[in-house]
């Protein structure tokens, strides 16, 4: 790829990512519609590993199948862009174990925020569901990566 593809290709990847944190941090701590807010009472929080995701799992027909689906998936799926644009934005390339340290870094600084603002609520179900949605999008940046590589080879 030419260095001006590149450059416009960091620079659109910047701005997505701009707003993708944008709507990130909206959803985590101000969407209403998400049982976010900041009005005090009860606060719930887990911070046993798998505690949720198991109950999630031996209650579906109780909670209802779409809630389940939305909460154990809506986790992962929220963190794929964060993976998947993370190794575009900077120069130097940024491997899986970065990827997903900072994916790790990120979940975590949300709900510890969660925790202290008693917005949304804390879990750590959420961390690791989180981490593995950025595992996931940096895979999905890396098969992007090798397809791209193979219609390069099949031009040649």
């Amino acid at each position: 790829m030419r260095e001006a593809t590149k450059k416009r290709v960091r620079l659109l990847s910047r701005i997505f990512f701009g707003f993708y944190i944008l709507l990130l941090i909206y959803l985590m701590f101000f969407s209403e519609e998400w049982g976010r807010n900041f009005m005090g009472g009860e606060y719930q929080y887990n911070l046993l590993p798998f505690r949720e995701i198991r109950r999630y799992l031996q209650h579906y027909r109780q909670i209802g199948g779409w809630l389940v689906l939305l909460n154990l998936a809506g986790n992962i799926f929220a963190f794929v862009p964060f993976g998947a644009l993370l190794p575009i934005l900077p120069r130097k390339k940024v491997g899986f174990w970065k990827t997903a340290l900072l994916s790790l870094d990120l979940s975590l600084c949300i709900e510890v925020s969660q925790l202290i603002l008693r917005a949304g609520s804390c879990d750590v179900d959420d961390i690791i569901l989180n981490t593995l949605g950025g595992c996931a999008g940096y895979g999905l940046y890396m098969l992007a990566v090798w397809i791209k590589e193979k219609k390069i080879e099949k031009k040649v």
